[in-house]
């Protein structure tokens, strides 16, 4: 019969910590999609939004295709699109330089950059999952989800 005296429970020993397996936290995603003519719905993946709550993290990863881009729109302003995924990067990292949106929480940060808008730069629906480590999360789903195949992903 176990024992129920706190002398009698098994003892843990000093490596106990040591091997313990990091706890995976909650995140969410959004693909970020640039959409050059809105009245044609064609888009292009330009980079994803990545945010964990409980890690205290939001951040973003962009690579922006010149060639794809151009092959849905040859009339697309790049410094445009460029200068929209540095504020929305500016959003991610929060502060004043972001305006109004970057002196909020990254919780609404993540969900004013993941509303829904009529514009050139969009975010698709969230999704969730589960990580103990949102950077390494972030360049594997920019690798799956944006880079084309084979293509190594420079700094986010």
């Amino acid at each position: 019969m176990p024992s129920t005296s706190p002398r009698g429970w098994p003892r843990r020993g000093r490596g106990f910590e040591r091997w313990r397996r990091p706890v995976p936290h909650v995140f969410e995603y959004a693909v970020l999609r640039v959409i050059p003519r809105i009245e044609r719905g064609e888009c292009v993946n330009v980079g994803v939004l990545v945010y964990s709550a409980p890690l205290n993290f939001l951040k973003a990863a962009v690579h922006l295709d010149e060639a794809r881009l151009r092959a849905l729109d040859p009339t697309v302003d790049l410094a445009a699109v460029e200068a929209q995924l540095s504020s929305l990067r500016a959003v991610c990292a929060g502060g004043p330089a972001a305006g109004a949106a970057g002196t909020t929480t990254i919780g609404r940060r993540f969900r004013w950059l993941t509303a829904p808008r009529s514009t050139i730069i969009q975010a698709a629906p969230a999704h969730t999952g589960l990580t103990d480590d949102p950077e390494r999360e972030l360049a594997h789903l920019l690798r799956v989800l944006v880079l084309p195949p084979g293509e190594v992903a420079r700094r986010p």
